[in-house]
C-alpha cells in the first residue's frame, strides 16, 4: 500500500505511477527551503476547499517552473486538523476529481510546505507566524474560513466577549481568530509596514470587505484604546500598503466519499480512514467537482503568484462583483439553498437525488431560468446562462459527488440575504410577482421547524441564529396554520436578515400565505410544489 510522505514520493515515484496516482514534479527540498526563508503565501482555514482547489493551483505553478514557493497553512479554528490531517502526512494530500460520468483523477498535492496552529499559545507555531508576517517578502494571506469566521459582533450588535478582550488588552495579547490576525498585521507594521493583501477566498458577497472591516476594528478600537499606534490604522487603511481585493469562488468540495475511499483502496493507496477532529471529520484525501472557478481583483501591493497561468481570471473590482452576483444571486447559490431546504424536508440525502425529483427541479430551474437570468448583470468574463446550464444539467446531477442538502442547509440565515434578498432589490415594484424565489423563503421557514413532511422531527444544520428564530417560531405545530398568525413578521421583517423589509418589497404576506400552505399537514410541503411547479 502506499503511503503519503514527502519520502515516498521520491522512492517510490514508480509505485505511485503504476497505481494511476499523479505526484508533483518540483523540487520538493528546494521548494522548502524558499518557502521558509523567503514565505510569500499563507492561508488561514486548511479545510477541503483549500487542499483541492487553491494548493492545486499553486502546484501547476510549482510544477510549470512559475513559482519558487508553496503556501504555508495556518488554521484557526480547529487546531486538530494540524495536528491529524495535515503533519501526519508531511503537509501532503490527495484530491480526486469526481466526473459526471463515473471517471475519477487522483493527484497528489505538494504544494503546502508548512502547517501551523494560530493560536498564541502554541508558542512555536505562534513564533513562525511572527516570523512569515514580518518578511518583507509577504505578498498573500488568504482565508477559507466562512463568512461567520469574520464576525467580530453577535447578533445584537454587541463585540463577542473574546474580542471585546482582545480590544481592551491590545495586540500583544490577542486569542480570538480575528483578534490574532490583527496581531499579525500589527507586527508587519511595527517592522517596517511592508506591503501586502489580504485575500478572502470565501464564498460570500464583497467578501474582502468582510476581513477588512475586522481589521480596520481592531486598528481603530486598539489605537482609541491606546494599546496600539495610530499609525496601524494609517497602514490598514492605506490602499498602496494593505488590499483586501474581492474574489468569486466556486467548487464544490463535499464530505469523503466512500466510493472514493474503495476506489482508492482498490488502486493501492493506503491512507483512506476517516480521521476525527473534535469540530469535524478529515481524510488524508479530498474529492471534489472537475467544474471550478475563481475570480479575483487583482490588487496586491507587493506582487502575488501568476495564478492566471493556472487558470485564474483577474481582473478589475467591477467585473468581480458582476461575476459574484451573477452565482451567488442567480446562477448557482439560490438554486442550491432552494433544494437544500425542500430537500430536507422530503427526506434527501444527496443533492444528485434531488435532480431526479420533478418539483425540485422544477423549482430551481424556475428560480434560476425565470426569476433570476432577467435581473443578472453579464459580467463579460463568463456567460451567465451557459454558467447556470452547466450547473442544472453537469454539476446538480454528478451522482459521484456526496453533496447534501443538510451540508448546504448549514448557516441560511447568513446567505438568503444575497442569495434571495438581492434578486428582489433588483426588481423592485415588480418583486411583488416572483413566485419561486418566495416560495424557496417560505420553504425556508418551514424547514426551521424541524418537522419533515412526514411529520417526523429531523435534526437542522447549524446555524448562528437557529436559536433565536427557533424561539421566534416556537409554538407553531404542523396541521395548524392559524398557530402561524403574526410570528413570521418580525423574520420577514428583519433586513439584517433578507436585505430589506419583505413586507415593503410586496412578499411577505404571500410568503405567510405559501407558509400556512406548506403547513396545512403531513404531505403538505410536496402538494405546495406540485401546485406551483407545474
Amino acid at each position: 500500500m502506499l503511503h503519503l510522505s514527502r519520502k515516498s514520493i521520491i522512492q517510490d515515484r514508480e509505485e505511485w505511477k503504476k497505481s494511476g496516482i499523479k505526484t508533483y514534479s518540483f523540487d520538493n527540498a528546494l521548494v522548502a527551503e524558499k518557502t521558509h526563508q523567503m514565505p510569500q503565501w499563507v492561508h488561514f482555514g486548511g479545510g477541503n476547499i483549500f487542499r483541492a482547489f487553491i494548493a492545486a493551483l499553486q502546484q501547476q505553478l510549482l510544477n510549470q517552473g512559475a513559482a519558487q514557493t508553496g503556501i504555508i497553512t495556518a488554521e484557526t479554528y480547529d487546531e486538530e486538523v494540524i495536528e491529524k490531517v495535515y503533519r501526519p502526512f508531511d503537509n501532503l494530500s490527495l484530491a480526486v476529481t469526481m466526473y459526471a460520468d463515473g471517471r475519477f483523477e487522483n493527484e497528489v498535492i505538494g504544494s503546502v510546505m508548512e502547517s501551523v496552529v494560530c493560536h498564541r499559545n502554541i508558542s512555536e507555531d505562534w513564533q513562525r507566524l511572527v516570523e512569515i508576517f514580518t518578511n518583507p517578502s509577504l505578498q498573500i494571506a488568504s482565508f477559507t474560513i466562512t463568512e461567520k469566521g469574520y464576525k467580530l459582533k453577535d447578533y445584537k450588535g454587541a463585540f463577542f466577549p473574546a474580542v471585546a478582550e482582545d480590544i481592551k488588552q491590545g495586540p500583544e495579547k490577542a486569542t480570538s481568530s480575528m483578534g490574532c490576525i490583527a496581531s499579525l498585521a500589527y507586527a508587519r507594521y511595527k517592522a517596517g509596514a511592508y506591503p501586502f493583501a489580504f485575500l478572502s477566498l470565501d464564498n460570500c458577497s464583497h467578501n474582502g470587505d468582510k476581513i477588512k472591516e475586522a481589521m480596520v476594528t481592531f486598528a481603530k478600537e486598539w489605537a482609541d484604546n491606546g494599546v496600539a499606534d495610530a499609525g496601524f490604522v494609517r497602514y490598514i487603511e492605506d490602499g498602496e500598503k494593505v488590499t483586501f481585493p474581492w474574489s468569486m469562488i466556486d467548487k464544490i468540495t463535499p464530505r469523503s466519499s466512500e466510493k472514493v475511499q474503495k476506489y482508492l483502496q482498490d488502486v493501492g493507496f493506503g491512507d483512506t480512514d476517516l480521521i476525527h477532529t473534535e469540530k469535524g471529520t478529515y481524510a488524508a484525501f479530498v474529492n471534489a467537482e472537475h467544474s471550478q472557478y475563481l475570480v479575483i481583483e487583482d490588487n496586491f501591493p507587493n506582487g502575488r503568484p501568476a495564478l492566471e497561468q493556472a487558470g485564474v481570471i483577474f481582473t478589475d473590482r467591477n467585473t468581480v462583483d458582476k461575476v459574484e452576483r451573477m452565482k451567488v444571486c442567480t446562477c448557482l447559490n439560490p438554486l442550491h439553498t432552494a433544494m437544500a431546504v425542500y430537500g430536507c424536508l422530503l427526506g434527501y440525502t444527496l443533492i444528485a437525488d434531488e435532480m431526479k425529483d420533478d418539483q425540485i427541479k422544477g423549482l430551481i430551474e424556475r428560480i434560476g431560468y425565470q426569476e433570476g437570468l432577467p435581473v443578472v448583470t453579464d459580467p463579460g468574463v463568463l456567460e451567465p446562462e451557459a454558467f447556470i446550464k452547466e450547473v442544472l444539467e453537469q454539476r446538480l446531477t454528478n451522482g459521484n459527488l456526496p453533496d447534501t442538502p443538510q451540508r448546504i442547509a448549514s448557516d441560511t440565515s447568513q446567505k438568503v440575504g444575497i442569495r434571495f434578498g438581492e434578486t428582489i432589490k433588483a426588481y423592485g415594484k415588480d418583486a411583488e410577482n416572483l413566485t419561486f424565489i418566495p416560495l424557496a423563503i417560505a420553504g425556508w421557514l418551514r424547514y426551521l421547524l424541524g418537522v419533515d413532511d412526514e411529520g417526523k422531527s429531523f435534526e437542522l444544520s447549524p446555524d448562528p441564529l437557529l436559536t433565536d428564530l427557533q424561539a421566534t417560531l416556537q409554538g407553531i405545530t404542523l396541521g395548524n396554520p392559524d398557530s402561524a398568525k403574526g410570528k413570521l413578521q418580525s423574520i420577514l421583517a428583519n433586513a439584517d436578515i433578507f436585505g430589506s423589509n419583505l413586507y415593503e418589497a410586496g412578499l411577505g404576506t404571500k410568503i405567510e400565505g405559501y407558509f400556512a400552505e406548506l403547513m396545512a399537514g403531513p404531505g403538505a410541503v410536496r402538494n405546495t410544489l406540485r401546485k406551483y411547479v407545474k
